[in-house]
């Protein structure tokens, strides 16, 4: 038997942590010395210390400590660190998003840029007959698999597209929406196309006034753009919001492999204030 200062060496875990598991029920001293009250481990414990500190490496609170404990087998164990990779893949893919969003706010304040002044010119853009399709995704970084299956889709019903093919996308809702958002996406064709579901033939609606401008690097610069469109909307009090706004994507993922080099134009349909 081992006095729990010896054990701590031994098995190079500290006696407060030793203490911790005691305390918690996940390693109890095989013996209490009667006399002095000494806690008194014994080397056929080891194997279960090994075990609670590879849980608590990969991430198992207390309690799934114990139960892990409890149930330990070889199946068990299988579906339980399977449950474990997920949960900390999808950690890992919260804190990476945190971390680009981190990098953008860097490169920002490098290149001055969270000031930036975005100029905004009115547009009058026309109705375009057009083959789209419309979902709701889960959030707006999820564009680019709408996109893909809408050209899927086509080149599966063979549907000839104009060689200057012009796409856009349309946002339906009426607020700022973290998930769930609606979106349709939509590509210009020159005549009318005969398409059964999930896509749809329309022609959009014709918009007098549109204001623009265009947003240069990634996707995450767009936010800014709409921050300053607030600004511009209180210097020109002539005008307000007004319908859906759109977006086009002159450069993105498909023709530019550097997100600093993207090219995407933001379209706010404008009314004015009587």
């Amino acid at each position: 038997m081992f006095k729990i200062g010896e054990f701590s060496k031994l098995t190079q875990v500290s006696i407060r942590m030793l203490r911790y598991y005691d305390e918690n029920n996940l390693l109890k001293p095989a013996q209490t010395d009667p006399f002095t009250g000494y806690r008194l481990y014994s080397v056929e414990q080891i194997p279960r210390l090994q075990k609670i500190i590879f849980l608590r490496d990969v991430g198992y609170t207390v309690a799934e400590i114990g139960a892990a404990l409890k149930n330990w087998s070889g199946d068990f164990m299988a579906d339980q660190l399977k449950s474990k990779q997920i949960e900390v893949q999808q950690l890992l893919e919260q804190e990476q998003e945190k971390l680009s969003r981190i990098k953008t706010a860097l490169d920002s304040i490098k290149k001055d840029e969270i000031g930036i002044h975005y100029n905004f010119i009115i547009k009058q853009i026309p109705s375009y007959p057009v083959i789209s399709l419309r979902r709701v995704i889960a959030n707006y970084f999820c564009e680019g698999l709408l996109w893909k299956e809408l050209a899927e889709l086509t080149n599966e019903r063979k549907i000839e597209l104009p060689v200057t093919e012009q796409c856009f996308a349309v946002y339906h809702d009426n607020e700022f929406k973290e998930a769930d958002v609606d979106v349709e996406v939509c590509m210009v064709v020159t005549k009318a196309v005969a398409v059964d579901e999930p896509l749809c033939f329309r022609n959009t609606e014709a918009v007098a006034m549109m204001a623009c401008t265009m947003v240069y690097g990634p996707y995450e610069n767009i936010s800014g753009a709409f921050r300053s469109l607030a600004y511009w909307l209180t210097g020109h009090a002539g005008y307000r919001m007004k319908g859906k706004n759109r977006q086009i994507c002159h450069r993105g993922p498909w023709n530019e492999e550097n997100p600093a080099h993207y090219l995407t134009e933001i379209q706010i349909e404008l009314e004015k204030v009587n």
